[in-house]
């Protein structure tokens, strides 16, 4: 029987690239410092690279899931021409106050809610005790914390102050400090 594999869960906007409010375009993309020997690290012990991200710039109308896409394959080969391959990518269009028509809604998609990365853990055979989540806001560390990931950190910048009430969870100031933190998961075999 094949053991299921750990994911390093990515947030895009603040820790894949820099936050710079609804990015829709290649040319706006400034990647975070680290990100590619981070991934590349993770790659190598054996993690699988998952995207997790809110985008209720879809849901304002500000650019469209076709533009999301469009942008998403692009980064996709950035990491590619430097022998990274991500996993996948999941995302939330919605957004329960000002989304508008459809994209108007509760969705359990959306971070904090633990949507997304428990349909990453389905669709890919991931184990989430143990996998690693890094966002940049709070809500991303309540949904890891919801999805039972084994550990959650928050690349501090976005979240002026911080995230007492939050899981608990690992604060770092920079992709290399999480670069550190990585580990080769235990195997199925070692933790039975």
């Amino acid at each position: 029987m094949k053991a299921s594999s750990p994911a390093l869960f990515l947030d895009r906007d603040g820790v894949v690239n820099r936050e710079i409010g609804y990015l829709s375009k290649p040319e706006q993309v400034e990647f975070y410092p680290g990100i590619f020997d981070l991934c590349g690290s993770a790659q190598s012990m054996g993690y699988k690279l998952i995207v997790v991200t809110n985008q209720s710039g879809i849901a304002r109308k500000l650019y469209s899931e076709a533009d999301f896409h469009s942008l998403m394959h692009w980064i996709e080969e950035q990491f590619d021409q430097r022998g990274i391959q991500l996993g996948g990518y999941y995302y939330c269009p919605h957004h329960p106050e000002h989304g508008i028509g459809q994209y108007r809604q509760e969705c359990p998609d959306r971070k904090p809610q633990p949507g997304m990365l428990l349909r990453a853990a389905r669709e890919h055979d991931l184990d989430l005790t143990r996998s690693i989540l890094i966002g940049d806001r709070c809500s991303d560390i309540q949904a890891g914390a919801a999805a039972k990931v084994g550990k959650l950190i928050l690349l501090a910048g976005t979240e002026s102050r911080g995230c007492a009430s939050a899981p608990p969870h690992t604060v770092i100031f920079a992709l290399e400090e999480a670069t550190l933190m990585l580990s080769p998961p235990l195997s199925f075999h070692e933790i039975g």
